[in-house]
């Protein structure tokens, strides 16, 4: 069921840290500030990624009746803060680009204490125990894994803008093909399986991030967000870092589990269908004058 090798414990996160270095490197205090002046747009979105996304996400694994491994595999992913890919989507589409960069560092921080709780009351609920990041040596490792990358880059920056500003396009090259190659990963553990995972999970993967999208994108729009911030939100609540919740699934030092990464790692591949068409949509509808909303 599960395999640790060389690339589980080294390749994973270190392919990982490299992608939140990246990202790190894209950010500034002033990223983490500039929620002050959009407060309202960020707060409805993190409301959306952090509460309403998990309680959708378990309706839908009752509703399809998942096998627990699996089901704890998606609720892995929707705990999984937004993806990098989420700010070339919201570009593409129009969006608030630097609301994207503030949901994604935002999100990144508070991943580190939500994430191991719905991971644990999902163990508890559908595989009656375990535990993952309550523990204090795990919430370190998942500490570790998230934030300690992004702060260095965030130094590197300040440090050394130049520089960082060079190394941004490498760095998304590079997140993309680790992306793919974790997702290969994941693929590859269950390859004996995975006719039956895509069978099982391919419907679910690709509708949760039809209604993350939608979410995501209607929701702020009902409560009077602007239309760019409103596509911001979408993306990044539609597209979630499935790398990185791959590289919990599998890791020895975490959950071990190669079935809890396929979810991440279907999804990781369907959504940019539904995520590409709505960029699509949002990019050719046009766009009338709006006050930003504070």
């Amino acid at each position: 069921m599960t395999s640790s090798s060389v690339v589980t414990t080294v390749f994973l996160p270190i392919a990982l840290g490299v992608i939140m270095l990246g990202l790190g490197m894209s950010l500034t205090v002033q990223d983490f500030k500039r929620v002050a002046q959009v407060p309202k747009a960020t707060i409805v979105a993190l409301v959306c990624q952090v509460l309403l996304l998990p309680a959708i996400c378990l309706g839908l694994v009752v509703l399809f009746d998942l096998s627990p491994t699996l089901a704890v595999g998606m609720m892995l992913l929707a705990a999984s803060p937004g993806g990098t890919t989420a700010n070339l989507f919201s570009h593409l589409a129009g969006g608030d680009v630097a609301l994207n960069i503030t949901l994604t560092a935002i999100n990144a921080v508070i991943a580190v204490v939500t994430l191991p709780i719905v991971v644990n009351l999902s163990l508890s609920g559908f595989m009656d125990g375990g535990e993952l990041g309550l523990q204090f040596d795990k919430m370190l490792q998942v500490f570790a894994i998230v934030l300690v990358p992004v702060a260095i880059g965030m130094l590197i920056r300040r440090r050394f803008t130049a520089f960082a500003d060079r190394m941004l396009r490498p760095l998304k090259i590079a997140a993309i093909v680790f992306m793919v190659a974790t997702i290969a990963v994941a693929v590859f553990q269950e390859r004996a399986n995975i006719g039956g995972y895509l069978q099982a999970v391919g419907a679910i993967s690709l509708l949760f991030c039809v209604i993350s999208l939608s979410v995501g994108y209607a929701i702020p729009r009902l409560l009077k967000v602007n239309r760019r911030q409103s596509i911001a939100s979408s993306m990044e609540i539609g597209i979630h870092n499935s790398t990185l919740a791959i590289t919990i699934a599998l890791s020895p030092a975490l959950l071990n589990n190669a079935q809890m990464a396929v979810p991440a790692a279907v999804y990781g591949v369907v959504m940019f269908i539904p995520a590409g068409i709505f960029a699509y949509w949002a990019s050719r509808r046009p766009v009338q004058a709006e006050v930003t909303t504070t």
